[in-house]
């Protein structure tokens, strides 16, 4: 069957804006439109214009017989700002807050679509090119590490409260939560959860004082692997002294009384495409050479 170029196109682009990170090689898109591979080169070629034109990530090619083209999902500081902008105006909503100064955004943090764009600038933000896994703490950040995980392309990973007979032998270990020593918790892992010596992404959603994350790089320790990069989705402004100190935060809270006083944190968010080192860049007419 022969496709018309405006059907190819169409869909090459949802091909790749459903698989991110993910490589496809030339001959993956000639099988699939029975079209020579200098017409899919142009195809791509437009393909990746019209992302870069609309801001909408960047489409690039991978020279080798392992090569290839995948789309790299990339947030701009304005379109970042303008979400979480629009988020910060239903957060600070005073009926939110909770009996312990406690916020409610499970309706927030469980919609799908809100959960996908955090994802995306979490991927925009964070050097995942040498990472391994995304890695949680159950339950209210799984949604949004999920997303994070497909952007990045890679496995979730996700440490548990309690220990899963199902899932095998567990390393268990004792977190200090919060900047109180007196609240001690506790967290899991299945110790064929994670590979030796592998690199990790920690996503959490919320941030007080930073015990959980540190229990979670303490947990990730044990297991032989390195943290390279942590994200949070909202953090506390106080206490101002965390428990870590290496770790990117979507927006900074402060809840006074009946006050929420809640804003995106600009200075996590990168230039736009500032992180293009992932890959190196080739034209992409040269990709059918490449695979002759």
């Amino acid at each position: 069957m022969k496709f018309k170029r405006t059907e190819r196109i169409g869909a090459i682009v949802k091909i790749l804006s459903d698989n991110p990170n993910k490589i496809f090689t030339l001959s993956y898109f000639t099988n699939q439109f029975n079209a020579a591979k200098s017409t899919i080169s142009e195809d791509l070629l437009v393909v990746k214009n019209v992302f870069e034109k609309l801001s909408l990530g960047r489409v690039i090619t991978i020279s080798g017989a392992a090569g290839g083209v995948k789309y790299i999902p990339k947030t701009s500081k304005a379109e970042n700002e303008e979400f979480l902008m629009g988020l910060c105006e239903k957060i600070s909503d005073p009926s939110r807050i909770l009996s312990g100064g406690f916020l409610y955004l499970i309706d927030l943090i469980y919609d799908p679509s809100v959960a996908s764009k955090i994802g995306k600038i979490f991927a925009s933000n964070i050097d995942y090119a040498e990472a391994d896994y995304v890695v949680t703490m159950e339950t209210k950040g799984i949604p949004m590490a999920l997303m994070t995980a497909k952007a990045m392309n890679l496995p979730l990973v996700i440490i548990r409260k309690d220990i899963k007979v199902s899932e095998g032998p567990t390393l268990s270990m004792t977190y200090v939560s919060g900047n109180s020593s007196t609240k001690v918790e506790s967290m899991s892992l299945p110790r064929k959860a994670l590979k030796p010596n592998s690199k990790v992404i920690l996503i959490d959603d919320f941030m007080r004082g930073g015990g959980t994350i540190k229990g979670m790089v303490d947990l990730m320790n044990e297991f032989g692997a390195e943290v390279i990069g942590t994200g949070v989705f909202i953090s506390t402004t106080n206490p101002t002294e965390k428990m870590v100190k290496d770790y990117i935060s979507l927006i900074e809270l402060d809840v006074n009384g009946n006050e929420i006083i809640v804003e995106p944190n600009l200075k996590t968010f990168k230039d736009e495409y500032q992180n293009e080192d992932l890959e190196v860049e080739h034209e992409i007419e040269d990709i059918s050479d490449d695979e002759e």
